[in-house]
């Protein structure tokens, strides 16, 4: 387990090839914050895993029988809040290893690149973002390019 200010990084893979970015996280994390405008009172973790697990997440949660990138459960979509101190906790993401790997080749970019983006698109539906209509879509996304910026 990874554990660097209120993100903490559970790997359930035999994998630690995505280690090196670690860190990276934490500093987009802090840059989401800031681009939204919000104080930084959160702690949340970051799950990496494999196809299967995901794919099980995704059936038994969103009654989708389907391999997905990434999921997010919010914690604040809850009435019962939970509070660590003065920090809330502000959900689970779920990302899927092999995905990282397979996008970002795909796409023509940087496996450290589809790490953050889909890290920071994970966060954002923590933070109450979402892309279930066109409007929603554009917003979120358009946060997502203002973050993540020209990453490589």
């Amino acid at each position: 387990m990874y554990n660097e200010g209120m993100l903490n990084i559970i790997n359930k893979t035999r994998y630690t090839d995505l280690k090196e970015y670690y860190p990276l996280l934490e500093e987009y994390y802090q840059k989401t914050l800031e681009v939204l405008e919000i104080e930084d009172n959160y702690v949340l973790s970051l799950i990496i895993c494999g196809p299967v697990t995901i794919k099980r997440i995704n059936r038994d949660y969103r009654q989708k029988d389907a391999v997905t990138d990434v999921i997010s459960f919010a914690l604040l979509d809850d009435d019962d809040t939970v509070e660590y101190e003065d920090r809330v906790e502000l959900g689970d993401i779920f990302i899927n290893r092999n995905r990282v790997f397979s996008q970002a080749e795909e796409y023509g970019h940087s496996v450290k690149r589809e790490f953050v983006f889909l890290f920071v698109h994970g966060l954002l539906h923590l933070l109450g973002y979402d892309h279930m209509n066109k409007e929603d879509e554009e917003r979120m996304f358009s946060l997502q390019k203002k973050i993540v910026g020209d990453l490589k």
